[in-house]
């Protein structure tokens, strides 16, 4: 049994690296993805993060704020809003939110946002 303690405690690092760099590796390849415009390829990579990342939650107000880039990149304001507001309000102190924040008020000086409106369709 003691013989086999090594090979078990290689294993477990083993298994547990691969985790951490699965997820670093579609997060890297989101970002290469967005410097090349290709928005598509971001939200697939974006979206594998999450997948491999859901122990890692401090990742997700990097993922969602990349992610309303992209939106706003292919001028899908109003989803890039409901990706900020999302991001302000679970992750208030995180720099993330700054961040998204910011793009709030961007988007609204550039006339793509009012905070007034409601954002989500109104049930007539």
């Amino acid at each position: 049994m003691t013989s086999q303690l090594p090979f078990v405690l290689a294993g477990i690092l083993l298994l547990t690296g691969c985790g951490s760099t699965a997820y670093s590796k579609h997060l890297s390849n989101a970002y290469s993805a967005y410097e090349r415009g290709d928005c598509a390829e971001v939200i697939s990579q974006l979206s594998e993060t999450e997948r491999v990342s859901r122990s890692r939650p401090y990742l997700q107000p990097e993922i969602s704020l990349l992610r309303g880039q992209c939106l706003e990149r292919q001028a899908l304001y109003l989803d890039a809003v409901q990706v900020y507001r999302y991001l302000v309000d679970h992750y208030p102190h995180n720099e993330y939110a700054y961040r998204a924040g910011a793009r709030l008020e961007t988007l609204r000086q550039l006339g793509h946002y009012d905070p007034d409106q409601p954002l989500a369709p109104q049930v007539r």
